[in-house]
């Protein structure tokens, strides 16, 4: 462990032993579990019913690792002329170990820079397109709207279903009041808003006066700034560029 470095809050939907965890303690960090979301299955037939006649879509857009395995869960091989798009590296990564093949990832990781990227492609020929978009219940409307008005037709269908994690408020609490944590990690936009809700804003801003936040990309630090607070951007939006980036920032804080 770096002794001399603080503890880092991971705040992502995982164990204490989840894979941004384990990055962290790879890297020598002292890691404090604080899931403030919690990731649960949503009822399977809309999704199965839209997966029946995937071949009618051209495009099937994944916007985070759950979508990803509720749909491998009813359909494992990657459909044949359906092209595969991801919000980000982290993303297309756990596509790739799966074997499905991925057409478009943007260089910038989030709703907005997808959206870039299927605005530089895009040609009068795709207008009518069909995109299949399997999403968190609550996922923003930014993407099928984007689509949308590119002149796509989109089909959003909940995957899975995101509330709010049941935290040990009091303990949380304890580290605010001591002024120990050295950075809180955000994966996602919901992490940021849960975790806020759940604490309050006093001690949400109480915790980000004294620890530093680091967000995996653009789409959760716009969230941060939402709530007025500023966030350090992960060099690289996978969980392992998000936990390097906290171990250099702790180095220099330090």
């Amino acid at each position: 462990m770096n002794a001399q470095l603080a503890p880092v809050v991971v705040t992502r939907a995982e164990g204490s032993d989840g894979p941004l965890s384990r990055e962290l303690r790879g890297l020598g960090l002292e890691v404090l579990s604080w899931p403030a979301v919690s990731v649960q299955a949503a009822a399977p037939q809309a999704l199965a019913t839209a997966l029946q006649s995937v071949h009618s879509f051209a495009w099937m857009v994944f916007t985070s690792r759950h979508a990803v395995g509720a749909v491998l869960a009813l359909l494992p091989a990657a459909p044949s002329g359906v092209r595969i798009a991801a919000v980000g590296a982290a993303t297309a990564q756990v596509l790739r170990q799966r074997g499905w093949p991925v057409d478009l990832v943007p260089e910038d990781a989030g709703a907005a820079g997808l959206l870039a990227a299927f605005a530089a492609r895009w040609s009068p020929a795709d207008a009518g397109i069909r995109v299949l978009y399997p999403a968190s219940s609550r996922a923003l409307p930014t993407l099928r709207q984007g689509l949308t008005q590119l002149g796509a037709v989109v089909t959003q269908v909940e995957a899975y279903r995101t509330q709010q994690a049941q935290l040990d408020l009091n303990a949380c609490r304890e580290w605010i009041a001591r002024r120990a944590i050295g950075a809180v990690t955000f994966a996602s936009p919901s992490a940021v808003s849960e975790l806020a809700q759940a604490l309050g804003s006093e001690d949400f801003t109480r915790l980000l006066s004294a620890a530093a936040a680091v967000a995996i990309g653009r789409t959760t630090a716009r969230e941060l700034a939402a709530h007025g607070q500023s966030a350090v951007v992960a060099d690289a939006a996978t969980l392992h560029g998000l936990a390097v980036t906290t171990l250099r920032l702790l180095q220099t804080r330090a």
